[in-house]
């Protein structure tokens, strides 16, 4: 049975709409001519695309990130990055946090560098193109995730009346510390959604115990089974499954269980087994 189109009348969390915000984060990675496309073949009208270069003392050189609006939604996409480059970048333990949003804990000084660079810019266009009460949902994949996570938090405790409908990560990588991430959980109960691929290596950094995750967890498990949380003893196992079955692959399966394309079969494969 097919997979169901993108529902643009959607205003909470299902399995297919997490999907298509998979596929949403993904296409934040495409050229500007690709997302164009995309993005009216799926019914936006509107697309506008986002860029800053700045000088970090990381080797993440620019922020990217685009808003499709449609007449009854708005999607804010923001673009990964390869798992080693944020791999070095998030093992880096002298990389020190910084004040977080609206007073609420701290954030990775690097995340935080990276949304400031555009999020004025996605603010105001966001605000201009919610013309008629459109719901309004943030995505990204790995360093996009964290920063969808940040942005989507930033709307609402700066201006609690853009609360965003919905924030879906995949591969988001710890973000900020507990105050932040605890005023988050209250703010976006049953709003936000973060997704993790078995042995995917980015969600355990940076280091703790400083930076933490938010709630909401979706794991998908070695054989690509969903789950809403994972007892620590199954998890391990499950960990150590999806490590014995890639023994022999290019790369390992930490890494290769972070790349997005894995993310989407797994939800794939969940969709087809409920139809």
């Amino acid at each position: 049975m097919a997979i169901p189109a993108l529902d643009h009348s959607t205003t909470r969390y299902s399995l297919p709409h997490a999907y298509w915000m998979a596929r949403a984060a993904g296409l934040a990675s495409l050229d500007r001519g690709g997302i164009e496309e995309a993005a009216r073949a799926w019914g936006f009208e509107e697309v506008r695309h986002f860029e800053s270069t700045h000088q970090m003392p990381f080797p993440i050189e620019d922020t990217q990130a685009y808003v499709m609006a449609g007449d009854r939604m708005i999607v804010v996409g923001f673009r990964g990055t390869e798992v080693l480059k944020i791999y070095d970048w998030l093992t880096d333990v002298d990389t020190p946090p910084v004040p977080g949003l609206a007073d609420k804990g701290f954030v990775h000084y690097g995340f935080h560098q990276a949304l400031q660079s555009v999020y004025p810019q996605i603010r105001d266009t966001v605000k201009e193109l919610r013309t008629d009460g459109q719901s309004v949902w943030f995505t990204g994949h790995s360093l996009g995730g964290a920063l969808a996570m940040l942005a989507g938090s930033k709307f609402y405790f700066e201006e609690p009346q853009l609360l965003p409908d919905g924030v879906c990560t995949f591969g988001q990588p710890r973000t900020c510390e507990r105050l932040l991430a605890g005023a988050h959980n209250t703010a976006f109960r049953n709003r936000c959604y973060r997704f993790v691929n078995n042995n995917d290596i980015v969600p355990h950094l940076p280091p703790g115990p400083l930076f933490t995750h938010v709630e909401a967890l979706r794991y998908f498990d070695a054989d690509g089974r969903i789950h809403e949380a994972m007892p620590l003893l199954a998890g391990l196992k499950d960990r150590a499954k999806g490590v014995s079955a890639d023994l022999f692959a290019p790369e390992t399966d930490a890494v290769k269980d972070h790349h997005l394309p894995n993310y989407l079969a797994a939800f794939e494969k969940n969709l087809v087994t409920a139809a």
